[in-house]
C-alpha cells in the first residue's frame, strides 16, 4: 500500500512542478518578451518612477521562483532514477521519506511562487479574466495541492520516521 502512496505522491511532484514552471514562464513573458502585451503593461506600470522590470525586487523574486523550480525538478529526477531501479518493497522502505519530503517542500514552494507571481502581475494577479487569469488560477487553487496524498505536516512527519529508523543504533556525537 505504501507504494502506491508513493506513486501517487510522485505524479501530484509532476504535476506540481510543471505548474510551477508555467507560473515562472508567465512571469517571465511579463517582464521580458517585447512583442507580448503583458510587456507593455509591466513597462507602462511604473513604482517609483521606474518601469517595473527595472526593479530589483522583481529580479529578485524571479531568482527566487527560477532556483526553487530547477532544485524541485532536480530532487524529483533524482527520485525518478530512484523509483524506476528499485523494486516496490526498496521503495517503501527507501523512498516514501523522501517523497514525503519532496512533496512537502514542493507545496510549500508552490505557495510562495504563486505568491510571487501574484506580486509581479500585481491588480492583473488577482482577477480571473485577461493576462493574469492563469497566476490568478494557480494562486486560489495551490493550497490544495498540500492536501492530496496527504497533508504536508503529515508527510514531513513520515520523512522524520522513517530517516530516524534508517540511522544506524551505534551513532555517536
Amino acid at each position: 500500500m505504501l507504494s502506491n502512496f508513493n506513486h501517487e505522491r510522485w505524479v501530484m511532484c509532476c504535476i506540481n512542478v510543471r505548474a510551477q514552471r508555467l507560473v515562472v514562464e508567465e512571469c517571465m513573458k511579463s517582464v521580458h518578451l517585447s512583442f507580448l502585451r503583458a510587456w507593455r503593461w509591466v513597462n507602462q506600470r511604473k513604482a517609483f518612477g521606474r518601469p517595473l522590470h527595472s526593479l530589483a525586487v522583481i529580479r529578485s523574486k524571479l531568482a527566487g521562483m527560477i532556483s526553487r523550480v530547477e532544485s524541485l525538478q532536480s530532487w524529483l529526477e533524482s527520485v525518478t532514477y530512484q523509483m524506476c531501479n528499485m523494486s516496490y518493497r526498496e521503495q517503501a522502505s527507501k523512498l516514501a521519506g523522501q517523497i514525503a519530503f519532496l512533496k512537502s517542500h514542493m507545496t510549500r514552494s508552490a505557495q510562495l511562487t504563486a505568491a510571487d507571481a501574484v506580486q509581479i502581475f500585481g491588480g492583473r494577479g488577482i482577477t480571473q479574466t485577461g493576462m493574469g487569469k492563469f497566476i490568478e488560477h494557480y494562486h486560489r487553487t495551490v493550497t490544495f495541492d498540500a492536501l492530496l496524498g496527504g497533508a504536508e505536516d503529515v508527510l514531513a512527519d513520515l520523512g522524520v520516521r522513517q530517516a530516524i529508523r534508517g540511522m544506524p543504533s551505534d551513532v555517536r556525537l
